[in-house]
C-alpha cells in the first residue's frame, strides 16, 4: 500500500484504535525476537570476506598453473641434461677405452627400470624418470664378447675405471687428478697406454701419481721419494734415476 493511502487510513484512526494497532504490532515483532538484528552487517561483511578469498584463490590457482608449468620446464632441462652429459661422456668413454685397448670396445649405457638398456641411440623422447642408473659394457678382444662389470678381473676392471675418469675429464675437466696405485693390477703393455694416456691429458690438468713401476715415470716432470728414517716417514725430492731405482729395486724384491 503506498504510503499516502496508509497515512491517510490511520489518520481516520481514533488513538484508542492507534494504541490497539501498535499494541498488536508489537506483538506480532515479538514473534521475531530470535532473529540476529546483525544479520544483514555480518551478511555484508562475509560477502566482502568471501569476494576476498575467491580472489584470493583465483590467484593461488594461478600461481599452481606457474609452478606446475615451470615443473615441466625444470623436468625437460634436467631431462636435456643428463642426455647431453650421457652422449659427451659416453662418447669419450668409448674413444678413450679404444686408446687403452685397441683391440676393444666398450659402451656406456642408461639401465631402464624395466631392466633394458639404452645406449646415446635410444635417448629421444626418453622420459628421465625412466632411468635406473649407469651401466658399462665391455669387450676386451675382438672375437669376444660385450661383458658387464661384475664379470671383468680386477685389472680389466681398473682399465674401464680410469677409461670412465678420462672421459669424465674429457667432458667437465678437474684442474687436478690424484691417483694412488691405478697400474697396480694392469700389465706393463696396459700400463704403458694409461701413462700415456695421463700424458696426453696433463697439457690441460695435473696428475699426481703414486706407484711401483716404472711406465708412469717416463713422461713425469717432478719426482717425491717417501723415505723411511728413524721410524718416520720423510717426503723429498728425488732425481729420475733415483725413481727408476726405487720402482726396480722394488720389482726385484717383489
Amino acid at each position: 500500500m503506498p504510503s499516502n493511502d496508509m497515512t491517510n487510513k490511520y489518520m481516520a484512526y481514533s488513538q484508542k484504535n492507534l494504541f490497539k494497532e501498535l499494541e498488536n504490532a508489537n506483538s506480532h515483532l515479538k514473534k521475531f525476537s530470535h532473529v540476529n538484528k546483525k544479520a544483514l552487517d555480518q551478511f555484508l561483511s562475509f560477502s566482502e570476506q568471501k569476494d576476498k578469498l575467491m580472489n584470493r584463490k583465483e590467484e593461488l590457482d594461478r600461481g599452481e598453473e606457474k609452478i606446475k608449468e615451470l615443473m615441466t620446464a625444470l623436468e625437460q632441462q634436467k631431462c636435456e641434461a643428463i642426455q647431453f652429459t650421457f652422449r659427451q661422456v659416453a662418447k669419450f668413454f668409448t674413444e678413450v677405452f679404444k686408446k687403452l685397448v685397441p683391440g676393444g670396445s666398450a659402451e656406456l649405457v642408461l639401465k631402464a627400470r624395466d631392466g633394458s638398456f639404452m645406449g646415446s641411440a635410444d635417448l629421444m623422447d626418453q622420459d628421465s624418470s625412466n632411468y635406473h642408473g649407469v651401466g658399462i659394457k665391455v669387450m676386451f678382444t675382438n672375437q669376444g664378447e660385450m661383458r658387464e662389470m661384475n664379470a671383468l678381473s680386477g685389472g680389466q676392471k681398473s682399465l674401464v675405471d680410469l677409461a670412465f675418469i678420462f672421459a669424465i675429464q674429457k667432458c667437465d675437466p678437474a684442474p687436478f687428478y690424484l691417483f694412488d696405485e691405478i697400474d697396480q693390477a694392469l700389465d706393463a703393455h696396459h700400463r704403458k697406454a694409461v701413462a700415456d694416456m695421463i700424458h696426453e691429458m696433463s697439457k690441460h690438468a695435473q696428475f699426481i701419481t703414486t706407484t711401483f713401476r716404472p711406465e708412469l715415470l717416463e713422461h713425469a716432470n717432478k719426482f717425491y721419494g717417501v723415505m723411511f728414517r728413524n721410524r718416520v716417514s720423510h717426503v723429498e725430492c728425488v732425481t729420475r734415476e733415483q725413481a727408476y731405482d726405487f720402482v726396480e729395486d722394488d720389482t726385484t724384491h717383489a
